[in-house]
């Protein structure tokens, strides 16, 4: 009997061992460096930045999303209306989608990825000149 107990009692310690590890290495993949993303409007032209403590890892390169706002911000009915790539550009890495011609509300997000956390800017509100 007692060499059942001692195989349980090891069973179950290895296995909370094991759901604790699977905790720490999913707590740590949503971890990593802060990345800020920003977004301005001029007329109907959207730009904006993308900066992070590890600039090379989290905010070269990195794939920018613009939406549309249609009602609350992140309400589940934003379009997905533009994106960009962060280039280095002397003052840190910036993102352009270009002339739009469309107004409107608009926000930038960049999302998380290995290493880096993502990030969704304010709300800024795009007017045709």
């Amino acid at each position: 009997m007692r060499g059942k107990l001692l195989a349980v009692t090891a069973l179950a310690v290895g296995s909370a061992l094991s759901l604790v590890g699977g905790a720490t290495a999913a707590g740590a993949a949503g971890g990593g460096a802060a990345s800020t993303v920003t977004i301005r409007a001029q007329g109907t032209d959207l730009s904006g930045t993308v900066k992070s403590p590890a600039p090379q890892r989290c905010a070269a390169e990195r794939n920018v999303i613009v939406f549309k706002q249609i009602g609350s911000k992140g309400g589940g009915d934003d379009i997905n209306f533009a994106s960009d790539i962060a280039q280095a550009n002397g003052n840190g890495y910036e993102w352009n989608t270009g002339n739009t011609g469309t107004p409107g509300k608009f926000y930038a997000k960049v999302r998380a990825i290995q290493g880096c956390q993502g990030d969704t800017s304010p709300t800024v509100r795009a007017r045709r000149s």
